[in-house]
């Protein structure tokens, strides 16, 4: 192996490459592939870290096949255009994903990917004001779904009116994700955050602008290469300073992919991953008299009986039932035959609890 090809080997274990990987490359049976990671997107061309080619283009099959299309994070097995390798390429495949992290896309029913083969996202919220608690869920669910690990982060806590009381309210809807503070000004829980970020590991950050994203990625990084910009006195909004999803490599061979700013974070086939951030409520729903109850009033109701005994917080409990509406909106808009045959079924659900009711006398509404 010469120096060039070690180095690209060094590389690629950094940026989390496997023998798993190595099989999957090896499968295709074209030894004139070369594996890369996707680390930036721009105008239908993509950003390739790993191996000697640098930019490459989608092959069109991909798209016209219904496969995988890539996004940052991926890894994609690449096929060199003309003798010069560093010239360009084709991306011919987009391996097996770990995970992936996506959202509706705004204005359309149809999925868009934020970022692939990420172990760990940081879900970043600003001490300068109280936590936005509903937000906070929503990108747990998302997270949850994905198939990555969420540490929920309190972000420029130098800067906090009430650290201790934010904290706990963020504990309070977390589930198993941990809890941060840090600092990009102070340095405060920097060390928390590279301690999750291991050698050959890929994380995210998400949240919304004004949060101090692109700040804790230059202090992980050591320098200013993320811009920042200036937070609006007041409302404590911030300015998109980034504009496009990127992978960066982190010093210590970590991963972490920066991701803009996004005012809608609309929930795409993200059933489990409420269920997983409610796991609380899933677990009491399952106690209800019947397994259709929509916990809204209905008799034997073990999310109503909680709530009238104060063990369970309505504001919560009206934020999952929320997501799950929004989800099974979305999933009925994908596919005509679901809406009609969610329809369907609530025409049975109706019919049969009217019928309960009436040779049943425990089962009236009063």
């Amino acid at each position: 192996m010469g120096d060039s090809e070690a180095a690209e080997s060094s590389l690629l274990t950094r940026l989390g490459w496997s023998a798993a990987r190595q099989t999957e490359l090896d499968a295709l049976g074209d030894g004139a592939l070369m594996p890369a990671r996707v680390v930036v997107e721009h105008r239908g061309a993509y950003g390739l870290a790993g191996c000697a080619v640098a930019s490459a283009r989608p092959a069109g099959r991909l798209r016209d096949a219904g496969e995988r299309w890539p996004a940052v994070g991926d890894w994609v097995a690449v096929a060199p255009t003309g003798k010069n390798v560093s010239g360009g390429g084709v991306i011919q495949h987009v391996l097996e994903r770990t995970s992936l992290l996506e959202r509706k896309r705004p204005g359309a029913v149809r999925a868009q990917a934020v970022a692939a083969n990420v172990d760990v996202v940081f879900v970043v919220t600003t001490a300068e004001k109280a936590p936005n608690l509903r937000r906070v869920e929503r990108t747990l669910a998302i997270v949850a779904a994905s198939g990555a690990r969420a540490v929920v982060v309190l972000n420029k806590i130098d800067l906090a009116r009430d650290p201790e009381g934010d904290l706990a309210a963020l504990a309070s809807v977390s589930g198993a994700a941990p809890c941060l503070a840090t600092s990009a000004a102070t340095a405060q829980g920097l060390e928390a955050l590279r301690a999750r970020l291991p050698s050959g590991a890929t994380g995210a950050l998400i949240g919304p602008s004004g949060t101090g994203k692109s700040s804790l990625i230059n202090a992980l990084l050591g320098g200013d290469r993320q811009a920042t910009g200036a937070v609006r006195l007041g409302d404590a909004k911030g300015r998109h300073t980034t504009t496009r999803r990127e992978l960066l490599e982190l010093p210590g061979g970590a991963c972490l992919i920066d991701t803009p700013g996004m005012r809608e974070l609309g929930l795409w086939e993200a059933g489990e991953g409420i269920d997983r951030t409610f796991a609380e409520l899933t677990e009491l729903a399952g106690a209800c008299r019947f397994r259709d109850c929509q916990h809204q009033g209905e008799p034997g109701c073990a999310v109503a009986a909680a709530l009238a005994n104060g063990t369970i917080d309505a504001d919560r409990v009206a934020s999952f039932a929320k997501l799950r509406r929004e989800d099974a909106f979305v999933e009925r808009q994908q596919d005509p035959r679901s809406a009609a045959a969610n329809k369907g079924r609530w025409k049975t659900i109706h019919k049969q609890q009217r019928a309960r009711r009436l040779v049943d006398p425990k089962l009236s509404d009063d």
